[in-house]
């Protein structure tokens, strides 16, 4: 069976796509680029641009008109829910769920000087700079991995730091400008971060095409992730924060929801069963509301 798996032309995006074609069987998939509103508009902080599906509503179009079979996302960015007619047809096992800093002095966040000026265009990420180290001036950044790095490492640009991705960076073999790999203590990912999907049209025989794929715990760890995200709102430019594992089969979920600038802080975290992850999501997010996340989140 041959499929047609779109994808947005960044070279993240291609690396992900071209990743899940090498663990297909040979000659099972080609490929097509589609350009997201997300990466049209470059000059405008994400937030700002509005919507839900930045970088996937495209991809969803061309789905629905069968001019692809399957499109590749960062999990992170696609919306919580799932389009009449679409299907998650893999999650794939997950990379490092973290965010990594790249500071052009090669020093750390705590030791970057006072008032240091740190690129991010996530409202979770500066919400929880601001929480680590109130001092920070946080400036929006745009652009793909490549452009991003540049900006921070060049001596005469605005960036003392920049904050992207450690899975991001790992996939394209930018470990070595890493400075830090920030601690969940300080910097909960985003919900889904690490994990690539594989969205697809609700058919069964595109669905078992892709079975291969999917990896069950890095499955239900976002699920769960996913669930707290859907049930307070579910737009992926909240400054909320998700990470959940398994080990000895039980399931850990700890979630933060943050104001914007950092100074009020909602945490909650909870166990369960693997198979009741979309459960746990759910209460830990009931949890949070009783706490006054409604608020926080505007």
């Amino acid at each position: 069976m041959l499929l047609r798996f779109g994808t947005r032309g960044s070279k993240l995006a291609r690396w992900q796509t071209d990743h899940v074609l090498l663990l297909l069987p040979e000659g099972s998939g080609e490929i097509e680029v589609i350009q997201t509103k997300g990466d049209r508009v470059l000059d405008t902080p994400l937030p700002l641009i509005g919507g839900k599906g930045l970088f996937t509503a495209e991809l969803e179009a061309a789905l629905h008109a069968n001019t692809i079979q399957c499109a590749v996302h960062s999990l992170k960015d696609l919306p919580t829910e799932q389009p009449d007619g679409l299907a998650l047809g893999a999650i794939l096992k997950r990379a490092p769920v973290g965010d990594a800093l790249i500071s052009r002095s090669g020093k750390s966040l705590i030791d970057l000087p006072q008032n240091a000026t740190v690129g991010t265009s996530s409202h979770r990420r500066a919400a929880q700079l601001l929480r680590a180290r109130p001092d920070l001036q946080l400036l929006d950044i745009r652009g793909n991995v490549d452009t991003r790095i540049q900006k921070a490492l060049d001596p005469n640009g605005p960036y003392d730091a920049i904050l992207l991705a450690h899975a991001g960076l790992e996939r394209l073999g930018y470990d070595t400008v890493i400075t830090q790999i920030l601690p969940f203590d300080v910097m909960l990912p985003a919900p889904g971060q690490g994990a690539i999907a594989v969205q697809c049209r609700d058919d069964a025989e595109i669905i078992a095409a892709l079975a291969p794929l999917h990896d069950l715990a890095t499955a239900q760890a976002v699920t769960a992730e996913r669930a707290f995200l859907a049930a307070l709102g579910g737009g992926c430019s909240l400054p909320l924060a998700a990470y959940a594992h398994i080990q000895n089969n039980t399931l850990t979920l700890t979630a933060r929801v943050l104001s914007l600038e950092g100074t009020r802080c909602i945490e909650v975290t909870g166990t369960a069963s693997p198979t009741d992850a979309d459960a746990l999501g759910a209460q830990l997010a009931a949890e949070a509301k009783a706490q006054g996340a409604t608020e926080l989140l505007g």
